[in-house]
Order: C-alpha cells, then structure tokens, then sequence
C-alpha cells in the first residue's frame, strides 16, 4: 500500500505518467498497474484518464491529502525506529530562497557539527516553489519569508529582519553616500532578481511607493549573476545585508543602506507541523533556534 501511494503522490505531482514513472525508477505499465491496484484496494477511480493523465477525480483529491499524510507517518515511523537504535541519521532535505542561503549555511554547519550522521542537501528554490515542496514531500524543511505570504499550518523559527542595502561599483553614482532612499534610484539601471521571487516582489513594492519606475537592464534568479552585473559596470541592485555581504566581500564594489520603504520581511526555518515532529526536524528546528539566539 504504501508503495502504491508514493506512485499516486507523484503522479499527482507530475501531472504525467511517464514523468512519475522516471521519478521513481520504474516502468510506466508497473506504475500503471500500482495506481490501477490502489484504485482496486479503496473502490474509487482516483485519475481521469484517457490516452494520458486527466487531472485527479474528486476522491483522487480527498485520497491524495490521506496518501500525503500517510507516507509522511510511514517516514517518520522510520526516522524515530532509526533514531532509538542508531541515532539520527539519514538525509535532510531544505529548500531555502536566494537570499537566505548564508543562514541555510550558518544553520547546516552547527546541526551537521551536532549530527554527523544526517547528510544534507541545500536547494535553492523560490518561496512558492518552498511550500509546494513541503506539500509533496520533496522537501523535509524551507527557509523562507515569514509575513508576506500565507504559509498555511506550519512549525516556524524566526531567524532574521531583512535589511536592504543598494550594491554598486565601486565609485559609483552613489560613492560617498551613507545611505540612499528607494526615490534615490529613480533612473538608475539596475539588475534585479526575476519577477517570481518574492524578494523582487518586495522591492518593487518599495520602489513603487517612492513613485520609481525601475530601470531594470538584466534579471535573474542568480544573486551572484547580480553580483556579476554589477561588478561588470553600468548597474546597481538591491540585495537584503547578509547575502550582499557575502557576495561583495573583497570585490571593488560599495554597500550603501537602503533607508525608508516597508519595514524589514521576517525571514526564518519552516517545518511542516507535526506533533510530535520526526528526530531529525526537531534537532533541526533546535538547532535553528540556537543560531538566531546567538547571532540577535
């Protein structure tokens, strides 16, 4: 049962049968006999399907928020029975946004010092993309804005208050300046992270309530493309303090404070909510707490 819900699970993610099927490492006609088994064991039809995948029927919907539930329990049964003999191991999985990626550093070097044994892996996403992987399973924990967007039931750790800076060339139009207003970059050619983050949403709603149109010559979803960019001449952008800190460092380029605009976005670790919460996430969501205690 459990295999065939996972075979359902990413079916309904991939839209595709054949997509699923090379997710999993099998055959499409296995994955199409599991799903046609489990469709059997519970007496619904769970796809609309003709010549290829239809959507989920009705009960597919309902089925498929018990099919996450359920082999989410299956792993955490797991990680604990793991965790009671062998202690916490295993793969840890976090999502994290552009910016955050310093802090997703920060939080993996303490938590991998304390537990050796839990190989991570660390994946750049969009914060959309963030929750939808939680919903699927595709990630255990997400780094990701806390008060911009509804984050539905989860487990959070506030880590930090995003503070703007404006990354120049060296010498640049704004060298000297102490700090610069979001009206101060009327005119200015910038290059900025691509529409679909939600950081690039934020400045554009600071630079929007200044009355500035941007003048934006290159986007990315790269901050070091950004970096790059500006480095190269010609352009500005906006990068929040710790992730522009990082990336200038020891470059020809000048960091100047943002002032005015929206009060600093809360950034910090998510979890899906789960009482108790797997070994593994409750170290993590430990660990967290640790590092923004230490660095506040």
């Amino acid at each position: 049962m459990l295999n065939k819900l996972e075979m359902f699970i990413a079916v309904a993610k991939e839209g595709h049968f054949g997509r699923a099927a090379q997710a999993l490492g099998i055959t499409q006609p296995s994955l199409s006999a599991g799903i046609k088994q489990l469709e059997d064991q519970l007496g619904v039809q769970l796809i609309f399907r003709g010549s290829r995948f239809g959507g989920l029927t009705p009960e597919g919907q309902r089925a498929l928020v018990w099919a996450r539930k359920i082999v989410a329990d299956s792993r955490q049964l797991r990680d604990e029975m793991r965790a009671t003999r062998h202690g916490l191991s295993g793969q840890l999985r976090l999502a994290a946004i552009p910016t955050a990626l310093t802090w997703a550093a920060r939080i993996s070097t303490v938590f991998s010092a304390a537990h050796p044994n839990v190989k991570l892996t660390i994946l750049s996403r969009p914060s959309s993309q963030i929750l939808t992987m939680l919903d699927d399973l595709d990630a255990d924990a997400g780094l990701t804005y806390l008060d911009n967007e509804p984050l539905g039931r989860v487990s959070a750790v506030p880590l930090y208050e995003e503070r703007y800076m404006v990354v120049s060339a060296e010498g640049g139009v704004f060298a000297g300046r102490k700090s610069v207003d979001w009206s101060d970059l009327d005119g200015v050619p910038m290059c900025l992270l691509s529409p679909e983050m939600q950081n690039r949403r934020i400045i554009d709603r600071n630079l929007g309530a200044s009355g500035v149109v941007p003048q934006v010559g290159v986007e990315s979803n790269s901050t070091v493309v950004l970096i790059a960019h500006v480095q190269s001449g010609g352009w500005v952008t906006v990068l929040p303090e710790g992730i522009a800190r990082f990336l200038a460092e020891g470059k020809p380029l000048d960091l100047i404070p943002l002032s005015g605009g929206e009060v600093g976005h809360r950034v910090g670790l998510i979890a899906p909510h789960r009482d108790p919460n797997t070994p593994v996430l409750a170290a993590l969501l430990a660990e967290a707490g640790r590092v923004s205690d230490i660095l506040r």
